[in-house]
């Protein structure tokens, strides 16, 4: 019995192990390839840090980042702000009406990133308007709203329902209640979606693809540059990108431990 079970537990290990060595393991060799002297894949001739260094000379590098900063910031700001009032709107629905606008708001949240990006690219033609950074960030702020509206959901729930009634008794308006009773109350939550937002904008592909034609982030560019062939400047750019959602999301993380806690 016991043997069993050891082998059960070395079967499981291994079966994590590799689950875990298929996912990050070409990530850990693009890293490793993005400080490789040589320009070849298929050889290493030495560290250097040039690849990194000429992220910061690259014209089309630099438009690209202020792109992503410019839509992913914007897109956080604007959805997290409706996001937390369509939240707060939901809560305060009657229970039918609330579920239903619930199942609604997972929809974009559970359809594949292509299906929503060639929706909204049909919408911005059947409607005439010009595929450009605009649509792109209007694009994400649709794509990120949910995100907020469900991280600030749980903190609603935890709140007291009585504390709105009571502001409102000692002489608070409806929207001066909000401002200074509910939303300290929920302020994780928000904090919570707006990091949730700007990860997802900023690592984005598949929507920005459908909804520019003109404006290019990151990730576009990262595309475009491989179907040309891959230069090892792409590895440094998609590190740099790797690291700063990987902190992201560890930030978010921690925030949500904290709030269990």
């Amino acid at each position: 019995m016991v043997n069993g079970r050891r082998v059960s537990k070395a079967v499981k290990g291994t079966y994590l192990a590799l689950i875990i060595a298929f996912l990050y393991l070409p990530i850990l060799v693009m890293i490793a390839l993005s400080f490789n002297k040589s320009v070849s894949r298929a050889e290493w001739t030495g560290f250097t840090l040039d690849w990194y260094a000429k992220l910061l000379v690259s014209d089309a590098i630099l438009s690209a980042l202020k792109v992503t900063l410019s839509v992913a910031v914007t897109a956080a700001v604007v959805s997290t702000v409706i996001g937390t009032l369509a939240a707060i709107g939901m809560h305060a629905m009657k229970q039918g009406w609330s579920d239903l606008m619930v199942t609604l708001s997972y929809l974009p949240m559970t359809t594949p990133d292509i299906v929503t990006g060639v929706s909204l690219m049909l919408m911005f033609v059947f409607m005439k308007v010009p595929l450009n950074g605009g649509t792109m960030l209007m694009a994400h702020i649709a794509f990120d709203t949910p995100y907020v509206v469900f991280s600030v959901m749980p903190r609603l729930k935890q709140m007291d329902p009585n504390m709105y009634e009571a502001a409102l008794d000692l002489g608070c308006k409806p929207m001066e209640a909000i401002v200074k009773v509910i939303i300290p109350e929920i302020k994780p939550g928000i904090v919570t979606g707006a990091l949730m937002a700007f990860t997802m904008s900023i690592d984005d592909f598949v929507i920005s693809y459908f909804t520019s034609n003109t404006a290019q982030n990151l990730s576009m560019l990262v595309y475009s540059s491989a179907r040309r062939g891959v230069e090892p400047t792409m590895y440094a750019l998609s590190t740099l990108m790797f690291a700063v959602v990987l902190a992201l999301l560890l930030v978010v993380n921690r925030r949500n431990s904290l709030e269990e806690m």
